[in-house]
């Protein structure tokens, strides 16, 4: 898994998850989102789920950390492009009651 940061504007950073969101790549974001929540100034985080097959809750902790990071620090986060399995699943934990899935 990769994810590559794609700065869209001063406001906003894309983040674009490539691969699966799994357990064994759960660890490997964690640097990820802890650098995002130290070193990044960007209002909003738009990760962009495009290239995501699979998700499990590895996963979504991962997702809802870093969402409950950044909105104790005034920040937005916000999920793009989710289908398939990822999409089904974060419907069935409610996840976009929290979340804005779009």
């Amino acid at each position: 898994m990769n994810i590559h940061k794609v700065e869209k504007s001063n406001t906003v950073l894309t983040l674009v998850i490539i691969g699966n969101l799994d357990t064994n790549n759960s660890r490997l974001a964690q640097a990820c989102i802890d650098d995002i929540l130290t070193k990044d100034t960007h209002n909003e985080i738009e990760v962009d789920f495009s290239k995501v097959k699979f998700l499990d809750s590895s996963g979504i902790g991962a997702l809802v950390y870093l969402y409950k990071r950044l909105i104790e620090r005034e920040r937005n986060m916000y999920i793009k492009n989710a289908t398939g399995q990822p999409l089904e699943f974060m419907k069935l934990l409610r996840i976009n009651q929290a979340i804005s899935i779009s």
